[in-house]
C-alpha cells in the first residue's frame, strides 16, 4: 500500500550540518532502492520530514529514525494511505528553514487539525500534508 509518513523531532546539538549532509547522502543512496521519496525540512534545532513509499518500508524507516542519536523527542504526526506521491522524483528533497518558518508550518498544521491527523488514517490527511509541504517548495 502506498503511504505517507510525517514526523517531527528535536535536532540534537551533536547533529551538525555535516551530520545532516550524511543523513541526506544516506537517503540518496538507499531511497531509490526502497522506492521512498520525500522532503526534509530542518532548522537549527528541529526536523520535520515527510516521506512516501510502501507502508511497511516507512514503518521500518520510522523505527530507525526513533533510534537515531541525531534525533530526540521523535513524534509521529501522520501515517496513512495516499493515492499518489507528491514528490516522486525526490529521493530526498531538503530545505533549511529559520525556526519561525517551521513554527508557521506547525501552526498551519494545527489549522488543518493536528488531532485529526494523529487519529485519522484517511487519504485526505495525506493530501492535506502534501499540499502544505508543496507551499515550501514552490
Amino acid at each position: 500500500m502506498l503511504a505517507h509518513l510525517a514526523y517531527v523531532s528535536k535536532r540534537t546539538k551533536a547533529c551538525t550540518d555535516q551530520e545532516i549532509d550524511k543523513i541526506l547522502a544516506t537517503a540518496m543512496q538507499n531511497n531509490p532502492t526502497l522506492d521512498v521519496t520525500g522532503v526534509l525540512l530542518y532548522t537549527e534545532d528541529k526536523f520535520f520530514q515527510y516521506v512516501e513509499g510502501n507502508y511497511q518500508t516507512l514503518t521500518a524507516l520510522y523505527d530507525k529514525i526513533k533510534l537515531d542519536p541525531r534525533h530526540q523527542q521523535v513524534g509521529l504526526i501522520s501515517m496513512g494511505p495516499i493515492k499518489a506521491k507528491s514528490f516522486p522524483q525526490w529521493h530526498m528533497g531538503r530545505k533549511h528553514l529559520a525556526s519561525y518558518q517551521l513554527e508557521m508550518l506547525t501552526n498551519q498544521g494545527s489549522q488543518v487539525d493536528v488531532k485529526t491527523l494523529l487519529n485519522n488514517q484517511d487519504e485526505k490527511v495525506g493530501q492535506k500534508l502534501q499540499h502544505l509541504l508543496a507551499t515550501f517548495f514552490v
